[in-house]
């Protein structure tokens, strides 16, 4: 018994995540930043019934999830507003059906949460929108229904600018949308990569099985996963880089060469594919055989009028696992390998990656 009631106590235990620098300022500056705007817009125009309040307190709460949590699904644009001025709408009728207090502050919680379930729009501090609205000060009373709209809508929303330009501006893209990865040749199937393994309806189906009120995203969890994947598939390579496999001897043409000259040097150097690029080594698009397939032989026409620009490339020290999902999912088979300053070095086909694959395989068998 004593036993269990450790193990239990020990659940109590917080889990401390490991934020990053910016992450500290993201939440601390943003918030500040955001409060200040809040409240001055509403300030500034001292629109309302005399003592209303220029910013509400369940804003503060707000803040903590639009600058600290702003991927959770609980800190989006129309959860944020939404659930704030539903809910404190919700807080001013229920005051006004109720005498009693706290009647008053215990219906307008309960009927904010289910209106903001049934709107979409769930978020924390609506709840204690409605509270704040259902026990109000007198000015607050004498604001009505407008109280949702000034100071809280428009409290909400100057905090949600601040959110999306501090959030985007510091490298966190707000409104949150999961991950999506590049569709392939195929306009029918999925990737290849998006075939296999969990799939979003898997994660899906498992929240309603298990039936715990998960707060996330099943998309979200599908990137992580494939992450955790890639980088799985990465020590198992032994974390090779690109430029260990890479062909350097890359055959090029410029842009003004003629398709004739392309066709030549395929045939010369039994390659299927050849970057265009720059003077200075830029690759500025790829032609690839398939491209001169239908052409005719002795076409004079230049290999800019045929090559595919924008091109997919990988740095040199990028992992070989990287290459998979470009070669699988967006049917790449040729890929134009640069350095740093995004000169070509190298190019990767699939021969490389099945060469390193086999290995790869190999050495599993030997274990």
């Amino acid at each position: 018994m004593t036993a269990r009631l450790v193990a239990w106590l020990h659940t109590f235990k917080p889990i401390r995540p490991q934020y990053r620098l910016i992450e500290f300022a993201r939440g601390g500056l943003g918030a500040i930043a955001g409060i200040v705007v809040a409240s001055v817009v509403v300030r500034a125009f001292g629109l309302g019934t005399v003592g209303l309040p220029f910013i509400v307190a369940p804003i503060g709460a707000s803040a903590v999830l639009v600058f600290a949590a702003p991927a959770s699904p609980l800190a989006q644009p129309w959860p944020v507003l939404g659930g704030n001025t539903l809910s404190a709408a919700v807080g001013i009728a229920s005051a006004r059906v109720f005498d009693d207090t706290m009647t008053a502050a215990a219906v307008a919680v309960g009927a904010a949460i289910v209106v903001m379930m049934l709107c979409g729009c769930l978020h924390p501090p609506g709840g204690a929108c409605a509270l704040f609205a259902a026990v109000g000060a007198t000015a607050v009373r004498h604001q009505g229904f407008a109280f949702a709209l000034w100071p809280v809508a428009a409290n909400t929303a100057a905090l949600l600018l601040i959110a999306t330009l501090v959030n985007n501006l510091t490298g966190r893209r707000y409104p949150h949308v999961a991950t999506v990865a590049p569709a392939g040749p195929s306009v029918v199937d999925k990737p290849p990569t998006q075939r296999l393994g969990v799939q979003t309806s898997d994660i899906a189906a498992s929240m309603k099985r298990l039936d715990q009120g998960f707060d996330i995203n099943p998309a979200d969890v599908v990137t992580l996963i494939r992450d955790a994947e890639r980088h799985a598939l990465d020590r198992r390579l032994g974390s090779r880089r690109v430029d260990t496999i890479m062909a350097r001897d890359v055959q090029v043409v410029d842009p003004e060469d003629s398709l004739y000259r392309a066709r030549l040097l395929m045939n010369q150097h039994h390659v299927k594919a050849l970057p265009v690029v720059s003077p200075d080594r830029h690759v500025i698009g790829i032609v690839a055989i398939a491209d001169l397939f239908n052409l005719d032989v002795a076409d004079l026409a230049k290999v800019s009028t045929v090559m595919t620009s924008p091109v997919a490339t990988i740095r040199n020290d990028a992992p070989v696992a990287d290459i998979i999902q470009l070669m699988t999912d967006r049917g790449f088979r040729h890929i134009p390998v640069v350095d740093a300053d995004d000169h070509l070095v190298g190019i990767v086909t699939r021969a490389e990656l099945i060469a390193v694959l086999h290995r790869a395989l190999l050495a599993d068998d030997s274990t």
